[in-house]
């Protein structure tokens, strides 16, 4: 495992000064996952990573602002407004990425219905997609065979 790290820093000269210790492991932790067995992957889980899901944003937040709420927690290793494809605009929620399991529980405890741009924001731990309930559809009553329906003499 050693010498992927090493192989995988050396081929893109990485400049240890410039790389806080918790990037450092976040990026080495990234990169050296594509190219080791699924098996060696569970030993590299030095560093809990919490994601953290932030609803009611103003549409004026960006993910700046959401990284520099954040910060004073801990290290903030990404934050992502979420905005409509089509539009661009924000879609009022978004995903904040902690280095550090306590630190994100901190922050969550304590900017949980705070305020940004004069809005009481909800702040809590994001549910990987599996655990959230379908959306499953909606009624579609009547013929939805289309063209001639359910008459077999239609000539």
């Amino acid at each position: 495992m050693q010498l992927y790290i090493n192989t995988y820093l050396h081929q893109v000269n990485l400049s240890l000064a410039s790389v806080t210790a918790a990037s450092f492991a976040l990026t080495a932790l990234k990169s050296v996952s594509y190219f080791l067995p699924y098996s060696s992957i569970f030993y590299l889980f030095i560093v809990s990573i919490m994601n953290i899901y932030v609803s009611n944003l103003s549409f004026n937040v960006e993910d700046q602002d959401l990284q520099e709420f954040f910060t004073p927690y801990g290290v903030v290793t990404s934050a992502k407004v979420i905005t409509d494809r089509e539009s661009g605009r924000s879609r009022g929620f978004g995903f904040v990425e902690m280095s550090d399991d306590a630190a994100a529980k901190k922050a969550i405890a304590e900017l949980n219905e705070a305020s940004i741009d004069g809005r009481t924001i909800k702040v809590t731990e994001a549910k990987p997609k599996e655990d959230r309930p379908s959306g499953g559809g909606g009624f579609r009553g009547g013929n939805s065979g289309g063209g001639y329906g359910n008459n077999r003499n239609r000539y």
